[in-house]
């Protein structure tokens, strides 16, 4: 095979988090296209489906210790790119320790590297150095961004051109999935991880109890796991809320929930592209979203996919779920444009774009 046609997806995991989902989709993606895949993954955390050879470092690795261990993982991991002959590497990690991506950037050598940015805090993939981001990224063959506003982000604060916006993809499906056991005839959903610092869950509860959700019968489902599981379950408690708001365990299968709920609520301080709002708009359930930085004002269209409301205003968050309860019209036509409104974002669309990229 032709070594451009070998590819190493680099990322944390293949579970949990949105970046190592996108990880095993880009992958299936790119497999399809006839490419053969290596992920190389860091923690021994596997969820997801994926598609090529996987080289899980975490499990290798086990048993070491502190620097040694750094060390070794990355003269592994040279020695199974130059082995296996590996010559495109797309790097999907987030990247805060400067010192450690200067020892990648070594590994790596001159192979065509792309660097993805999930994140618009951008702190998470460049050090806050302009000198040093550009010694790491000047030269890769491109920094891909999955919005605009953070491809624009980085232009701006590195002065880094070698950019391009390539949006995560959503998979549509056909079929209405099983409602799953136990859960309210009518709810709102959000998905993802338990970090209040991130997810903003605090406003999110503060709003869904000054809505009139809990009078009209319309609980809320929070769907994941993560740090702040147990602080969140306070709140809840401390609001007298737990009648009305449950706390469901991580699924690898999100999908029945997402078509059984009324809406899907995402008040995140900041993001990338939520793939929540696509993969819930893909299933034909409209979405309610804080104007977070960045890519929910790149996802949704006022009234008529999902509703878009003021960050960190707990009332705002509250009308806009009245407004779906209440305005039967505005829900339905939110509703019947949602799978529409992603189409540009299917699994073919994205992996020609892709492709397209890489023989570039």
């Amino acid at each position: 095979m032709n070594n451009n046609r070998k590819i190493a997806i680099v990322s944390a995991s293949l579970g949990v988090g949105g970046a190592e989902r996108f990880a095993a989709m880009l992958g299936k993606m790119l497999h399809g296209l006839g490419y053969e895949i290596h992920h190389i993954i860091i923690l021994d955390i596997v969820t997801y489906d994926f598609q090529g050879q996987l080289v899980n470092l975490g499990k290798l690795f086990a048993q070491e210790k502190g620097i040694f261990k750094a060390v070794k993982k990355g003269k592994y991991i040279a020695r199974y790119l130059y082995e296996n002959q590996v010559e495109t590497i797309i790097d999907v990690r987030s990247r805060p320790m400067l010192v450690r991506e200067i020892f990648t950037k070594l590994i790596y050598g001159q192979r065509k590297t792309y660097f993805m940015v999930h994140s618009a805090n951008l702190e998470m993939y460049f050090p806050k150095s302009q000198f040093w981001a550009r010694f790491l990224y000047a030269k890769a063959t491109k920094l891909v961004t999955v919005s605009k506003a953070i491809e624009q982000k980085i232009q701006t604060q590195y002065g880094l051109t070698n950019t391009q916006t390539l949006y995560n993809p959503v998979v549509f499906s056909t079929t209405l999935s099983d409602k799953p056991i136990g859960l309210p005839e009518t709810f709102f959903l959000f998905f993802g991880r338990l970090e209040d610092e991130i997810k903003n869950l605090s406003l999110l509860l503060d709003a869904y109890e000054l809505s009139v959700a809990k009078s009209k019968g319309v609980h809320l489902i929070l769907l994941g796991d993560g740090s702040d599981k147990n602080k969140i379950a306070e709140k809840i408690q401390q609001k007298q809320l737990s009648s009305f708001v449950k706390i469901i365990p991580f699924q690898n299968n999100v999908l029945p929930f997402i078509q059984q709920a009324k809406a899907t609520l995402l008040t995140s301080r900041y993001e990338g592209f939520p793939m929540s709002l696509i993969e819930s708009l893909a299933a034909g359930t409209p979405v309610i979203s804080v104007d977070c930085e960045t890519g929910p004002n790149e996802i949704i269209q006022q009234g008529i996919n999902g509703l878009l409301v003021e960050n960190h205003k707990p009332e705002a968050l509250a009308n806009a779920m009245n407004s779906f309860i209440a305005d039967e019209k505005l829900y339905q036509n939110c509703k019947n444009n949602a799978k529409q409104s992603v189409e540009h974002l299917s699994l073919n669309a994205i992996a020609q774009s892709w492709q397209r990229l890489l023989n570039e």
